[in-house]
């Protein structure tokens, strides 16, 4: 499958670094050209033995070594794609701001080829602002940075900063290589997210949407070769793959920012949990407590969903949301019609580890066609994969 492709591989002084020898021999199994980079701090995890092993070609650490040194700036020149897994908080600060004190950053630095990063840490360095700094960098340059799982890490603790799982990244190098062109000169418009609506300068309206799902399905999208554009709520959620981002925080915002860019894009996406209603009239200075019940007046926000459905022209494909805690069936076909859309995707909050802030997702996906498609509980990002699939066969039958 990956037979005559170049891959360097960089492993930076982490515990993950085993995860590392597993993603080496599926990569070489593939058929692949692997050449392997180790920072000094790497040798302390894993041997070199073991990648030189692997990849039946010789471990590089070293600038010089004896009196023979290696050439960076042709190893960066020979790769096809260089993937640093696992990326240390170290070397990703590294790596945003140019230091070069390794071969591995040397080789980045000189690399003309695409550069791909999957982040290794503990929880609270992953969620440091100093750390978000450097990957704002790091995905300005243009690389793509995969994201962290959750779950036990070296400390002991559970959260966010394990490195992906060898599976995921080479599937994700499988897709760099083959889907980048499937869906090439496709536009797309996806909203994800919640909104916030203002009650006073200090409260407001919302809900638990984390964003996951819409961002998950733009990033599968951007990875098959389209052209996609986000309208974001607000997130702490990195956006990676070179989409376009428009951020709003209030419906108002997100409807205006859909109608503006919806008569270009050939697919539209509306996965964001748009609020229902606002406050009519937010008060401009801080409501203070002077007694005991408080009354909010609420209107009607715009339907985006709706609103596109009447707009939307022929060839374009309408996709819409449906999240529901009883008659799941009955209001997703309810939508789909009254909508006018052309898929509604299903998801209950009766199914575990479905819905807001989980990793995961359980959908069944209707179409205008009288289509009924039901998968088990995945990874959002193989729903999204589910959802991008089932949308494409769609729009070309």
């Amino acid at each position: 499958m990956l037979k005559g492709k170049k891959i360097l591989v960089g492993v930076t002084g982490s515990i993950a670094a085993y995860k590392s020898v597993l993603l080496v021999r599926l990569l070489v199994k593939e058929g692949a050209e692997v050449k392997v980079i180790m920072t000094p701090a790497a040798s302390d995890f894993v041997s070199p033995l073991t990648f030189s092993t692997l990849s039946k070609n010789e471990v590089l650490s070293e600038l010089v070594t004896g009196d023979s040194w290696a050439n960076h700036v042709m190893l960066g020149r020979w790769a096809d794609l260089f993937i640093i897994a696992p990326a240390s908080c170290n070397t990703m600060a590294k790596m945003a701001n140019g230091f070069c004190d390794n071969l591995l950053l040397a080789v980045y630095l000189s690399a003309t080829c695409p550069v791909m990063v999957a982040p290794a840490m503990d929880e609270d360095m992953w969620h440091h602002a100093a750390t978000k700094n450097n990957l704002s960098k790091i995905l300005s340059y243009g690389h793509v940075v995969l994201p962290v799982d959750n779950g036990e890490l070296a400390s002991g603790l559970s959260g966010d900063g394990r490195m992906a799982e060898p599976a995921f990244i080479f599937q994700q190098v499988n897709d760099f290589f083959f889907k980048s062109k499937e869906l090439r000169g496709l536009k797309v418009l996806i909203s994800a997210g919640p909104t916030v609506e203002a009650i006073d300068p200090v409260r407001f309206i919302s809900n638990h949407s984390s964003g996951k799902m819409g961002v998950a399905i733009a990033e599968e999208f951007a990875c098959r070769g389209a052209t996609v554009t986000m309208v974001l709520g607000p997130t702490a959620l990195n956006i990676n793959h070179g989409i376009e981002v428009v951020r709003v925080t209030s419906a108002i915002q997100m409807y205006e920012a859909c109608i503006e860019n919806y008569q270009k894009a050939d697919i539209i996406v509306m996965a964001a949990a748009v609020a229902d209603y606002t406050p009519e009239k937010p008060e401009v200075e801080k409501i203070k407590k002077e007694s005991d019940v408080a009354k909010i007046s609420l209107k009607r926000t715009n339907d985006i969903l709706k609103k596109l459905g009447e707009l939307k022209k022929d060839g374009q494909v309408l996709i819409g949301f449906a999240l529901e805690t009883h008659n799941e069936k009955e209001n997703a076909l309810k939508k789909l019609s009254e909508k006018k859309a052309d898929m509604i995707v299903l998801n209950s909050l009766q199914d575990e580890g479905s819905g807001f802030q989980y990793d995961s997702n359980k959908i069944t996906i209707f179409d205008k066609k009288g289509g009924e498609y039901p998968f088990v509980k995945k990874s959002k990002r193989e729903v999204a994969a589910d959802i991008v699939n089932n949308i494409i066969k769609y729009k070309n039958a």
